[in-house]
């Protein structure tokens, strides 16, 4: 599965920080853009695994769980 999500990066000193709209919370850092970007795709990894879970919590047992895809 693909995800896509924007990044807006913006230059701070000799240092570049990011963050992401759509996720909100998600935001990186690094020296060069490519580093940014890397911290930004981690930090959203995190958030979207921590939120997952977290909705999972409250799913009764017989509950019936799937995926579906948006593309």
């Amino acid at each position: 599965m693909r995800n896509e999500f924007t990044a807006i990066v913006e230059p701070d000193g000799e240092w570049y920080i990011a963050y992401c709209p759509e996720i909100p919370g998600a935001n990186g850092q690094g020296r060069t853009v490519e580093e940014c970007r890397a911290s930004l795709a981690d930090a959203i990894a995190l958030i979207l695994e921590d939120r997952r879970e977290d909705g999972l919590r409250g799913a009764p047992e017989d509950a019936i769980r799937g995926t579906v895809m948006v593309e």
